[in-house]
């Protein structure tokens, strides 16, 4: 065998690349390469011997086989410490490769058959397998590491290759996860012949099996109670949350999280206006809409400022001054916005517990997954929106235009706000919300007793349909004029029918908003 290292450098993205070859080969390695790793690594003037020269035949079939060939797998997977493989390694002249450089075609870029590639998976996972001999890099990410390492050293550690074949085998397994999802397009459906559900829940939609892979991003300061560890795990690009900036203020709770992610989703869902919500335990306790962001923010604290405090504080354009002022007096847990003037960061730095995050807009995730003992649930995300193209109304009288304004917004809200809810809505500002009862009509008296008159001549929202008139009455009671609601009830009749004795406009969206 030979004497000196080598490395078998492979690489579909070239960054860094030069670099680390340059520091194998100053370490007195010696590298392989093909295509067009060996001309960008020769055309820097690194040394560097052509693959088809080891192997004796160049690429071919269009470039799906270059690196398949026993000189290079019996390289990789042999076990050094098995005589018998040193002897078959002897038998047919081959030479160890210590070092596997590899990148993948980007599939995810321009997913196509042709993108699926072979030789990459093949070598690193060889590489990965064999890691207790043989070093595996899959990400630019890695090359300084590994170039100082074997600057060093020689070598790479033992702890080094298994750390590096860990990271190999992740890749390889996200890279296949595209590979049958993109895949699975285009089959037929297995629910065809099947009892007929509510949903089309075919394969393009609820694939047979899913897998999530996720990458720690984040620490958090602790779980949803002090003595619980928690961590915000990124999917895909990470999203706003990966691309977020804290200006201020102790370290995101798992809770300072997923409340500033309700709050933040909340408050882009309820249009083009300047918009404010407020968000506690994951449920708005206020929120409104205005001409401007002093006046939403002012209106959506007065929803309820008891339940505001510790709260999270959402807008949807630029944080100023002015709004720091009017925040000032109010404790507040994390504070989200598009951006901020610099005068508002001057001012918010006096709120030294304040976390204070900028943030793009957040999109919608396509599913929703859920722990469960042994399992997930899993189902297609609720947007929320509100058409009223696809809305009916349903009583004598029709809603007035300043009415529609309200029910669109208290239907909003009522999507964003745990089981069983009620909302209610008086000139586009939350005045009274009543979260997550057991029965409606708790949720209605809640509401009710929050709002204190303010609901008078505003709207009343409810997730699901008024099994009883009850519930209807007690929107009336709050001064509600006018409601909207899923219909379906067997009792519709009784409701609508109450709505019109009390010359209530009544509108059915035919789209339910549970919320666990």
């Amino acid at each position: 065998m030979a004497d000196r290292r080598r490395a078998l450098l492979s690489v579909y993205d070239k960054t860094g690349v030069v670099e680390l070859a340059r520091a194998l080969s100053d370490a007195g390695w010696d590298l392989l390469s093909s295509g067009g790793t060996a001309a960008a690594l020769a055309e820097a003037g690194v040394e560097v011997q052509p693959l088809a020269e080891l192997t004796g035949f160049g690429e071919m079939l269009s470039h799906r086989v270059v690196t398949l060939h026993p000189a290079v797998h019996g390289a990789l997977l042999a076990d050094r410490d098995d005589p018998s493989h040193l002897a078959d390694l002897d038998a047919h002249g081959i030479d160890p490769i210590d070092l596997v450089v590899v990148n993948l075609y980007p599939f995810d870029s321009d997913p196509s058959i042709e993108l699926i590639d072979i030789g990459g998976p093949t070598m690193v996972r060889a590489a990965a397998k064999n890691h207790a001999h043989v070093g595996v890099v899959v990400d630019p990410s890695d090359y300084a590491t590994v170039a100082e390492e074997v600057g060093r050293g020689g070598g790479l550690s033992q702890d080094t290759r298994r750390s590096l074949a860990v990271r190999a085998f992740e890749v390889i397994a996200d890279y296949d996860r595209q590979i049958a999802d993109w895949m699975v397009d285009g089959l037929p459906s297995e629910t065809e012949g099947a009892p007929a559900t509510t949903v089309d829940a075919g394969p393009d939609v609820l694939p047979t099996r899913l897998t999530l892979d996720a990458t720690r991003a984040e620490v958090l300061r602790y779980g949803e109670n002090p003595h619980q560890v928690g961590a915000r795990y990124r999917t895909g690009d990470g999203g706003c949350w990966d691309r977020a900036q804290q200006h201020q203020g102790k370290a995101m709770s798992y809770l300072n999280v997923y409340d500033a992610d309700a709050a933040w989703r909340l408050v882009w869902s309820l249009g083009d206006r300047p918009a404010a919500v407020v968000i506690k335990h994951a449920n708005p306790c206020g929120a409104a809409v205005a001409d401007d962001l002093v006046t939403a923010y002012r209106r959506a604290h007065e929803g309820d400022p008891t339940s505001a405090f510790g709260g999270i504080v959402a807008v949807n354009g630029e944080f100023t001054a002015e709004l720091a002022e009017q925040l000032s007096p109010v404790f507040t847990e994390v504070l989200i916005a598009p951006s901020y003037s610099p005068e508002a960061i001057e001012l918010l730095a006096r709120k030294k517990n304040l976390r204070v995050i900028e943030a793009e807009r957040p999109t919608e995730p396509e599913l929703s997954v859920r722990t469960i003992a042994g399992g997930l649930l899993v189902q297609t995300s609720d947007p929320g929106g509100f058409d009223r193209d696809e809305t009916t109304v349903v009583t004598e009288r029709q809603p007035e235009p300043s009415e529609w304004v309200d029910l669109e917004l208290a239907w909003k809200l009522a999507a964003r706000v745990t089981s069983n809810c009620i909302v209610l809505v008086k000139d586009t500002m939350a005045v009274g919300i009543g979260a997550g009862q057991q029965n409606r009509r708790d949720a209605g008296r809640i509401a009710a007793e929050k709002a204190a008159g303010r609901a008078v001549g505003g709207a009343c929202a409810s997730d699901a349909f008024f099994p009883f008139r009850d519930g209807l009455d007690a929107a009336a009671e709050a001064g509600a004029t006018c409601v909207v609601q899923p219909g379906g009830s067997v009792r519709d009749d009784e409701v609508i029918a109450a709505a019109n004795e009390a010359n209530m406009a009544m509108v059915f969206t035919g789209v339910r908003h549970f919320r666990h």
